[in-house]
């Protein structure tokens, strides 16, 4: 199996843009389910959203490191 090339800084910028499209669509379900009887959803949700913000500064910080 070949070694796997390192990602290029546009890669990472396409990578980001996606994990920006998840956190707007985790987000709205979120807001959407954030009631009576979903609430549960909706913690899972804003969970999941907190660690997609969480991902989209890692892969900044991984996008800086190319300057």
């Amino acid at each position: 199996m070949p070694d796997a090339e390192p990602p290029t800084a546009a890669s990472l910028s396409a990578l980001t843009d996606q994990v920006d499209e998840l956190l707007r669509r985790v987000g709205a379900g979120a807001v959407a389910s954030d009631r009576s009887p979903t609430e549960s959803l909706a913690a899972a949700l804003f969970d999941a959203e907190r660690a997609l913000r969480s991902a989209r500064r890692a892969l900044q910080r991984a996008e800086r490191s190319y300057l």
